[in-house]
């Protein structure tokens, strides 16, 4: 009897992507076969280790290939593996749905790039690639079979919103997918996809380093006249990483790179290395051009792809590479792992992670090659990923000095250049051991900070650091090179001269204290509900006051990033310096002297204090107090 056919309907995100794809996505149409082979590839690897590792084991492997056949008579191009194979569930969920978290957000992230490189590649890291084959084929049929089983099944639709499935009799293990292709278009961009040169032509320039062999039927016209056929193997197989570096060009380089990473510029460093010894591996590395859209979100993938001895075992290996090097691509073929190792034992073998600490150094050593010899191309690294190398601080203590070479900053040495650490060092004034640094929103904000007054007076460079994760590392991480870090905007800091370059003296010193002797303690009552100290500045030269924390306080930025992660923070009180020379501030010591218990003296207090707060992109606590106390301020000197 024959077998009943179901209709399904697509998911409804699986509709828009489609019809994305379709009409709007990929600009060069050629793709759909390099994702249908890729596909394929899988489906053989994943055959291939399951017969020698898993419930296959003695399926025979001796021929898995990949076949392109093509029927003029019919315009149909069909793209056959002898791999896995897919059950009819397997179908529904990988084919049906996008079995995928965060679909919305790739959908929005597609719509709205303008880039059509970009969003190739949103595409590609999706793996949803085989929609491309409704670009180019106005029907897909899959015919399908699960190795271990015996029944097989049948999958087709015209891409609008719906598909059928049915089971299928006699099918061999594997996977067929035939396009029913339309009409040649060159103004739509529709090649003869049945032409023997075009289709050479897209699997030499995107499927050449597919580790199976790619077979399609040539035919030709022999010396008496007659058609004659035979199979011919159009890819190349050779594994780029087991060839000698001499022996592969650039352009093989940014060809495999651009296969395995779904980027469209090429890497911005190519690292090629093999071990030799008691653990022998080869690596191909790749630190890209630009960094990915999901690179700081949860659902980001880390690792590069694992293989033994040639052999396919798992993508994204977190063994193998940290998490802040997760924007590296690449593959590590060892030779001496058990084929069936799992991601738990990889992240306790001893040999592994004994791979994993040479490849940190690799790609950081090759970083820093790259700063020294080609300062414009590391910049634009760094701009791509310095944020998650500097995570590198937080997690990786055996590599801190490395990176901490790498780290490049915005500074006021230079307002359009970054400076590194060891360039900071090495202009460092006579006598200064300490590097100064400031964290902030913006550079703006940075720059125009009341903490900066005394240091810009002076001459003393300051590190701009605007990143979120700056407010962290620069507390993980005590010194560079003997040089201790240290925060303007915390503990207590002596420049030990005046904004003129004159020194000044213990006995100025003592007599500026004992002027304010009456009027700290009173101001430190005062504010008791906000600050923990008020004490004389010497980082002010033009404000009449700033906010700084203790040494080792956490700071107000740091402070709102623990509590939106919903950790509960103590509140921490900070501490209000004042300039002694502000006009300001010595009129209310004469004030303060004259009459203690004034009531608008107060109401200046709680306006210094909520100056310095805003001067420093703080949030008022009653910014209504605030507003009617400064109002009733100004009018009163009307």
């Amino acid at each position: 009897m024959p077998s009943s056919v179901e209709t399904l309907e697509f998911q409804a995100e699986t509709r828009q992507l489609l019809r994305l794809v379709i009409h709007s996505i990929y600009s060069n149409k050629d793709i759909f076969l390099r994702e249908l082979i890729s596909n394929a590839s899988d489906a053989l690897d994943k055959l291939r280790l399951e017969s020698l590792t898993g419930s296959l084991a003695g399926v025979d492997i001796s021929d898995l290939h990949i076949s392109l056949e093509v029927d003029r008579d019919a315009r149909t191009l069909t793209v056959r593996d002898n791999g896995i194979g897919m059950t009819r569930d397997d179908l529904v969920e990988l084919i049906g749905t996008i079995a995928k978290s965060g679909t919305a957000g790739l959908l929005e992230k597609i719509k709205e790039s303008k880039d059509a490189a970009t969003t190739e590649s949103l595409i590609g890291q999706f793996g949803v690639g085989f929609y491309s084959a409704f670009m180019v084929a106005d029907k897909v049929t899959v015919h399908t079979r699960r190795a271990g089983t015996d029944s097989g099944t049948q999958w087709e639709s015209d891409g609008e919103g719906s598909y059928t499935i049915q089971a299928a009799d006699d099918l061999p293990v594997g996977t067929s997918v035939t396009l029913h292709l339309k009409p040649a278009d060159s103004e739509d961009g529709l090649a003869d996809y049945l032409s023997e040169s075009k289709i050479r032509q897209i699997v030499k320039r995107y499927s050449d380093f597919i580790r199976w062999p790619i077979r399609m039927a040539t035919e030709w016209t022999d010396a008496d006249d007659e058609a004659t056929s035979d199979l011919d193997t159009l890819n190349s197989m050779k594994a780029l990483w087991a060839r000698p570096r001499s022996e592969v060009t650039e352009h093989e380089y940014n060809e495999f790179y651009q296969q395995i990473s779904h980027d469209w510029l090429p890497p911005a460093e190519t690292i090629h290395m093999r071990a030799e010894g008691t653990f022998e591996y080869e690596a191909l590395l790749f630190i890209p051009s630009q960094a990915p859209f999901d690179l700081y979100s949860r659902e980001s993938k880390s690792g590069v792809q694992l293989y033994v001895k040639r052999v396919f075992i798992m993508d994204d290996c977190e063994a193998l590479m940290p998490n802040y090097l997760r924007f590296v691509k690449g593959v590590v073929d060892a030779h001496d792992l058990s084929l069936n190792v799992s991601r738990e034992l990889l992240q306790h073998d001893r040999q592994i992670q004994g791979v994993r600490r040479r490849l940190v150094k690799k790609v950081l050593g090759a970083l820093k090659d790259m700063q020294a010899k080609d300062a414009e191309r590391y910049t634009k690294v760094w701009d791509q990923f310095g944020r998650a190398l500097k995570e590198g601080l937080l997690e990786d203590t055996d590599n801190t000095e490395a990176l901490l070479e790498l780290v490049s900053a915005a500074s006021t040495h230079d307002p359009a250049k970054t400076t590194t650490l060891r360039e900071y060092v090495e202009r460092m004034k006579d006598g200064q051991d300490t590097i100064y640094y400031l964290t902030g929103e913006t550079r703006a904000m940075v720059e125009n900070s009341p903490h900066m007054e005394a240091f810009a007076a002076k001459g003393y460079e300051v590190l701009i650091l605007t990143d979120p994760i700056d407010e962290v590392w620069v507390d993980q991480v005590p010194a560079f090179d003997g040089h201790r870090l240290q925060s303007i905007a915390k503990g207590q800091v002596d420049l030990d001269e005046s904004a003129d370059g004159d020194k000044e003296t213990d006995a100025d010193k003592a007599q500026r204290e004992q002027d304010f002797a009456a009027l700290l303690p009173w101001l430190t009552t005062t504010l008791s509900d906000h600050v923990k100290q008020v004490r004389l500045s010497s980082r002010l030269t033009t404000s009449a006051a700033c906010i700084v924390g203790d040494a080792h306080d956490v700071t107000p930025t740091l402070e709102k990033m623990y509590r939106a992660m919903g950790q509960q923070m103590p509140t921490v009180k900070r501490i209000l310096e004042l300039n002694p020379t502000h006009p300001l501030i010595t009129a209310l010591r004469t004030a303060h002297h004259a009459d203690a218990e004034a009531p608008a003296l107060k109401e200046i207090a709680e306006l210094i204090y909520g100056s310095a707060l805003l001067a420093e992109g703080g949030d008022l606590p009653d910014p209504a107090r605030f507003t009617r106390l400064l109002t009733d301020h100004l009018t009163r000197t009307l």
